[in-house]
Formats: structure tokens, sequence, C-alpha cells
């Protein structure tokens, strides 16, 4: 029942930032007779949705939630009280809320209200599925995601700049929905002027991000494919203070948003992510940004799709620039990490663990 939670949680995937993904079952002689999930901020949680379908047949139920139930007041009301009037005799909890607003308190209001609480069940996919939302709220920032796709000798474009396709589909399908997990896409200009990138999801109804891009000079093509579609991709520019303001008012006149940052890092472009409620943050840019946003903790995880191709070239990009490690035993170590084949392709992903990354 609590993979049905999860499973059900996944169908507001990119679309809840700030919140969580959270999905509910209520459960009654081993029948499910209501469940649902928060489709996004400012919406009911998934306990209201599963528990308005069970209706008065939830007294004496059990409710299953991949999150604790929260207990005080934002957008919406408590989903402790919630809970409680609907007289469910118990209720099962994936994992504890760490935003502390919440954590431990909705589950001591129904314990004290007589329901039994079992919590920790599933406990290690709940936290993955929302492991965004558990970064966002104890470090204060965006979760980072670094992608990217390169040969087997390592490089993600030929010498000229030259990248379509190092993957096959599957791979490339895998990215799109990536991308519409995400709430935002951080890529370099000279993403931009190399690849000219559309940076949606292309599927379907899923939502696409938000998609930022990095620039210090504005040094960028009036026409780009990321000036378009703004209504449905809404696109955002980080750049200098100051830089190319004619450049930047063509920006604008396209419904592009465009915000100054002193200075304009990684880091800050995180904290100002982060002001707007986003969570999770992918970076599909090139090398040298990718080598600055790892060294200043921007990244915590690391997607890297391998192809079975070989390219060479002394000139040809890699997918991280300078780290300043001169030595092997210096190499920043993946945890965590599993691999698997996307096609004819692989895919290896990991993490950071926090003390390794470079300050």
């Amino acid at each position: 029942m609590m993979q049905r939670c999860l499973s059900l949680a996944r169908n507001a995937l990119g679309r809840t930032a700030p919140n969580p993904l959270v999905g509910s079952v209520v459960v009654l002689n081993g029948e499910i007779i209501g469940e649902g999930f928060h489709p996004g901020a400012g919406q009911p949680h998934a306990e209201v949705f599963a528990l308005k379908a069970a209706g008065s047949r939830a007294t004496g139920a059990t409710l299953y939630v991949n999150l604790e139930p929260c207990n005080h007041y934002g957008r919406t009301p408590p989903c402790s009280e919630a809970v409680v009037d609907s007289k469910v005799a118990k209720v099962v909890v994936g994992m504890v809320d760490p935003d502390p607003r919440v954590s431990g308190g909705g589950i001591a209001r129904l314990r004290s209200a007589g329901i039994e609480v079992v919590v920790g069940v599933e406990e290690a996919d709940c936290r993955l599925l929302n492991e965004a939302f558990i970064h966002r709220i104890v470090y204060h920032q965006p979760f980072g995601i670094l992608k990217y796709a390169m040969t087997l000798d390592g490089k993600i474009a030929t010498s000229n700049g030259h990248s379509a396709w190092i993957t096959g589909e599957a791979a490339r399908s895998e990215v799109h929905k990536l991308r519409g997990a995400c709430d935002a896409i951080i890529i370099g200009g000279n993403t931009l002027r190399l690849d000219n990138p559309k940076l949606t999801s292309r599927l379907g109804e899923a939502k696409n991000p938000l998609r930022v891009v990095m620039s210090r000079t504005l040094d960028l093509p009036a026409e780009a494919h990321l000036w378009q579609e703004i209504a449905s991709a809404p696109t955002l520019v980080l750049t200098a203070v100051g830089v190319n303001r004619d450049f930047q008012q063509m920006l604008l006149a396209k419904g592009v948003m465009v915000v100054e940052l002193d200075p304009l890092t990684p880091t800050e472009a995180m904290k100002y992510l982060y002001s707007l409620g986003i969570m999770s943050v992918l970076w599909e840019c090139g090398g040298t940004l990718a080598a600055s946003a790892i060294s200043c903790g921007a990244v915590q995880k690391v997607l890297a799709f391998i192809a079975p191709k070989i390219i060479g070239g002394s000139q040809a990009f890699s997918p991280v620039g300078e780290l300043n490690l001169t030595n092997m035993t210096q190499a920043l170590t993946l945890e965590r990490y599993k691999a698997r084949s996307v096609g004819a392709d692989w895919l290896i992903e990991g993490y950071f663990p926090l003390k390794q990354i470079p300050q």
C-alpha cells in the first residue's frame, strides 16, 4: 500500500514545488476505499483527497501516506485534523517530515487522538522520491542534478562542438522524463550558442521546467529556441550587473525574464532559484559551468549517460572542466551509485558525499 502511495505521488512530478510529492490510500478490510495525491502547492493534500473519496467508510479504516501529515496552517488547513475527524483507526506513515514546522508534530497529534500510528514503512523509497524536498528543507537550497551524455572516451562533443546525438532515443527519452520531473534546467551561454536547445520535456502533458541561461557577457543569439514558447516553457536569463542592456531589453520584450546577479555564480543562481520556491535544478551545461557548480556545492547528484562510441580528439569537449585536483587521491568519489542499461547506452548515477565537495 505504501508503494501505491508513492505511485500516486509521482502523478505530480515537477508540479508541487516547494511542496513534497505525497500520495495517500485508505484501506478497509484489505480493500482500497479511497486514494489521492497532492497536485500542487496551495491545493489540498493527498490525505484530504483520499479521505474524501472514502467518505463515511473511513471510520475504523487504515490510512497510508508516504509523508507525515502536516499539523500546521499554511496555504491549507492541517491534514492531521482532517485525519482525526475522519475517525480512521490507524495511520501508516512512510517517513517523518523534515520540515521543522511539521517534524513529529503531525504524528503526535494523531496519537494524542487515540489513533495508532506506524512510522518508517518503505522509508528508503519514500526518502528517494522526495530527496529534492528534503535537501531544500535541510540545506535551504535547491537539489542540484548534473546530467550529461558522453562517449566511451569521455567526450560530450567533438572538437568543433558538434554533439547531436551522442546517445540513442531511449536515453533521450529518459532525459525528457527527468526534465519533466525537475523545476528548473540550467545551461551556460556556450551550450546555447552551440546546441540551440529547447530544454522541454516533450512528453505530452508533462510540465516544462523553468529554462535558465547563465551568461556573463550576454553574447547570445538574438534568435534561439529558448526565446520561443515562453507561455508553456518559461525562460530566465541570469547575467552580471549592467551587461548588454540593449540585449536585455530585447529579451524582456520577448517575454524572457532577466535577472542581474552580483556575483554571477552557481551559488548565487541557486540562492535566487530557492527564493522562487524551486526544489530541483537540472544542470545540463558544459564542462566549465559544471565544474564551477560542483566546486561550490550546487550539485548533489550526477547522472552520466555513456554511449558505446569513441570520437577521440585532444580538443574535444569533456563533461567537467578544471577542478584543480592534481592527484588521483583527490578525485571526487560518488556514493550510493548504480548503473543500468538504457537502450544501447549505460546510465551511471550517484551522489556526492557532502564532505567531499571542495569549497
